[in-house]
């Protein structure tokens, strides 16, 4: 489709106060799902980013890898296990996820980012302490190197944001300084309560959270999410996400997104224009 003049304006003008509101403000991003695999949907998710700094904001990307982690594994002759979601981590395990997401997913999206100019930096919630994580127990049996966020220690990534753009992979260190692999909504939440956010937003394999009916929720208020959690509404993949934009909510963080990452150019379409995508959960 192509756009005349006047309707290109129009686009400007209704993103106009949109970039006034989110001038200056921080927004989390947890980058997953289908918009890490397909290389167009990369190259967006790039030039989406670095557009929202360039008009003021502050995004802060964490990132997980959980497919690219399960084939490096197969590929090295092992086999992933899950419990409740979670990956069982062993010692060898937890070498890969280290191996695949800071050396390999990390770069590639700091490398994407910096085409359009030296905006990037990478770092793991192991760098400065930045995730410190407990153990995760679960009733399901014991899952290895696996760690829920017990704090963030945010100055390295406020100091970061002056300049760059952060960029987050979801590893975490113990009181002892052990790494662990750990979930990468939780760390985003956890980050965004840290900092302040104004947003956070998870780009997903789905269109959103839907109700009882199967049908789209365009906003919803924390309580319904919850009920809708508790109820058994919602699918077994959602359920870490809504937890998490809950658990977000609860520490201050006024709006939790949950996005469609297959539609191109995504993020844009959330943040700047009125009829946004996806469900906004807000407190």
């Amino acid at each position: 489709m192509t756009l005349n003049a006047t309707e290109k304006a129009r686009i400007l003008m209704e993103a106009l106060p949109y970039i006034q509101r989110y001038h200056g403000r921080t927004v989390v991003v947890k980058y997953g799902g289908a918009a890490m695999d397909d290389p167009a949907l990369r190259a967006s998710f790039a030039s989406d980013i670095v557009l929202m700094r360039y008009v003021g904001m502050n995004p802060v990307i964490v990132h997980g890898g959980g497919p690219q982690i399960s084939a490096q594994i197969r590929r090295l002759g092992g086999e992933p296990a899950f419990v409740g979601g979670y990956r069982v981590t062993t010692a060898e395990d937890l070498e890969v996820v280290r191996m695949v997401l800071v050396g390999t997913i990390n770069k590639d999206i700091v490398s994407l980012i910096n085409r359009h100019g030296t905006l990037a930096a990478g770092l793991s919630g192991e760098d400065g302490k930045l995730v410190v994580v407990r153990k995760k127990q679960h009733d399901g049996g014991d899952l290895g190197f696996v760690g829920e966020v017990e704090r963030i220690n945010p100055p390295i990534v406020s100091d970061l944001l002056r300049d760059f753009i952060p960029v987050i992979a979801s590893l975490g260190v113990d009181a002892m300084g052990q790494a662990y692999n750990v979930n990468a909504d939780e760390v985003a939440a956890a980050v965004a309560e840290s900092l302040g956010a104004d947003k956070l937003v998870y780009l997903t394999n789905v269109p959103g959270i839907a109700d009882e009916r199967g049908e789209l929720i365009h906003e919803l208020p924390a309580d319904r999410a919850a009920e809708l959690q508790a109820s058994g509404a919602l699918s077994e993949g959602m359920l870490p996400k809504v937890s998490s934009a809950l658990a977000a909510i609860k520490g201050g963080v006024p709006r939790v997104t949950i996005l469609d990452g297959r539609q191109e150019h995504a993020l844009l379409l959330e943040i700047f224009t009125d009829e946004g995508v996806g469900t906004m959960v807000r407190g």
